[in-house]
């Protein structure tokens, strides 16, 4: 059972890293294995559990801040591709956008529904989490370095504010490496947020691009595991949750507004570096710390 503390602790981190290329996952597992919260751990390799179903509730909300904040622009995709429904056509951009989001949706979903019980056992442990915090971290510096040197003359170099509509730059292809990155966001440690925005600017998007629709999917992504989970989020499995559940959504809701807010601004004109840097460090401060508590 998670108390009301850890609900708060778990639910402030988990809207900030969802979206700051960290992995929320990551810092889950070794937040608490920090404090040695072992109820959480336990509860991270079982099916059903109340921290399985805690995350569904703070992802929901962290999913439910980024549609507020995004709010005029998902009023025009829904409508839009809505309206594609009975035209048949993707004229409009909007519409365009809004079919592109729903084809870079699937290849994790995919993988999601088909290997979920051997990721949850296989990856959400504290050793896997450090290791692949580490790599997400080499990821982000990765494609800063390709994005200064390798890719010097890409139109996603330039900054500052974009002109025109985001899916003008958008392909088929390149909604399609950004959604196949994204199933590497399905082990603990790699970043959701990361993953997806370095796949779209290998594939040639500018940052500040790469972050509008990776934040823009993790919408559907993220509302669409919480439906797919909410008949045990409703159901006894989660008898006496409720309290904690609402106050972890509340601060995960509330941190993910302030963090996108922060992050869109950012990726106009900064650069990955900071958070590679960032997720190197805490790797190579965690394997020790976790050696020598015999972690395995």
């Amino acid at each position: 059972m998670i108390t009301y503390f850890q609900a708060i602790i778990l639910g402030l981190f988990q809207g900030v890293t969802e979206l700051f290329p960290v992995s929320s996952l990551g810092h889950s597992i070794l937040i608490s294995y920090l404090f040695r919260w072992q109820n959480v751990l336990d509860g991270s390799t079982q099916k059903g559990s109340s921290f399985l179903l805690f995350l569904v509730v703070v992802h929901v909300a962290t999913a439910l801040a980024l549609f507020i904040y995004y709010r005029k622009t998902w009023y025009r995709i829904i409508g839009a591709w809505a309206k594609s429904l009975s035209t048949r056509s993707l004229d409009n951009k909007d519409a365009k956008l809004g079919w592109l989001l729903v084809f870079a949706t699937i290849p994790a979903a995919l993988v999601g529904l088909l290997f979920e019980s051997l990721l949850q056992k296989q990856f959400a442990k504290p050793l896997s989490a450090i290791i692949f915090i580490f790599l997400n971290g080499v990821m982000l510096l990765y494609g800063d370095y390709y994005i200064n040197h390798k890719g010097k003359n890409r139109v996603y170099k330039q900054h500052g504010s974009r002109e025109g509509h985001i899916s003008d730059s958008l392909t088929l292809k390149r909604a399609a490496i950004i959604g196949v990155s994204q199933v590497g966001a399905l082990l603990a440690g790699i970043s959701r947020s990361g993953i997806t925005m370095i796949g779209g600017v290998l594939s040639g998007l500018k940052r500040d691009e790469a972050a509008e629709f990776s934040f823009l999917l993790a919408t559907p992504v993220i509302l669409g595991a919480g439906l797919y989970k909410l008949p045990d989020v409703l159901s006894s499995k989660s008898a006496g949750m409720h309290g904690p559940m609402l106050v972890g959504a509340l601060c995960a809701g509330i941190a993910a507004y302030i963090s996108v807010k922060f992050l869109d601004g950012y990726f106009k004109k900064s650069s990955y570096r900071p958070f590679g840097l960032y997720c190197i460090g805490l790797g190579l401060i965690m394997l020790p710390i976790g050696f020598s508590r015999g972690l395995v």
